[in-house]
């Protein structure tokens, strides 16, 4: 058994995918960096990037794709999905060794895995751009933590940026240590470290002066908005899941 030891990026995956080819790799696992554990009967492969590498993968896969296919490769790639790495290279062994399009094709058991990976990630990618709350700070800036259960920031940065271009905010993942930062001009990823008391801590301190008041403004108007007669706690939770309840204005007590 072969261990494929890659950094964590899609630009890494791509690269660890051509060392499979290049080095012949029959039977092996791709794993990223953080997830790597010990295999008393592995080897370990380290792949280092390398911009063409990664080029001919990526350019391969996307001659061959749709633009809706690969759109789908990618957001499987972002699923985090345990073990996904190695559905996606049986994915484009697939792609790579047929002769016509097999992105529909549902009978392969890596076609089916990687759609139903992505359907998972659109999804979540879909509740985070509804779901966010921005608090403001005394510099202007709107700041909103989230941690979602796939890394979905990629996908929705856009979203903000044009919705949000006359502010500007930082969006951080608190359970992948990074974010984006926008300044009116750019959008940039950025890593932070926080310490855990200045993520769950006393985040009131960091508030400009009308941000409790508009909080409890939107708290006051979630409650008189929600008519008690026709509460569906089920139905509320399939559209707002109790896990993002901890970022949001609305579902904190009130004061």
């Amino acid at each position: 058994m072969q261990i494929v030891e890659y950094d964590g990026t899609i630009e890494g995956f791509f690269c660890a995918v051509f060392n499979v080819y290049e080095y012949k790799f029959s039977n092996c696992s791709i794993v990223r960096q953080q997830y790597l554990e010990g295999n008393l009967f592995a080897s370990k492969h380290v792949v280092h990037f390398h911009p063409q590498h990664c080029y001919r993968v990526w350019k391969g896969l996307k001659s061959r794709l749709s633009p809706r296919a690969y759109k789908n490769f990618e957001r499987a790639f972002l699923s985090e999905t345990k073990g996904i790495e190695d559905i996606l290279l049986r994915y484009v062994h697939y792609v790579f060794s047929s002769t016509k399009s097999v992105e529909l094709d549902f009978s392969h058991e890596a076609v089916l895995a990687v759609n139903h990976a992505a359907k998972k990630v659109h999804r979540e990618a879909h509740r985070m751009e509804a779901f966010i709350r921005f608090h403001k700070t005394p510099d202007d800036l709107y700041y909103a933590t989230v941690d979602p259960d796939h890394n979905v920031l990629p996908l929705i940065i856009d979203h903000f940026k044009n919705r949000f271009a006359d502010q500007q905010w930082l969006i951080y993942d608190t359970a992948r240590k990074y974010g984006f930062h926008y300044d009116l001009q750019q959008v940039q990823r950025v890593k932070i470290q926080f310490s855990q008391e200045a993520i769950h801590g006393n985040a009131e301190a960091i508030y400009s002066e009308d941000e409790a008041m508009y909080q409890q403004l939107w708290q006051q108007y979630f409650t008189s908005v929600n008519i008690k007669a026709r509460k569906n706690l089920k139905l509320q939770l399939q559209h707002m899941p109790k896990r993002y309840w901890k970022n949001m204005v609305e579902t904190k007590p009130g004061p």
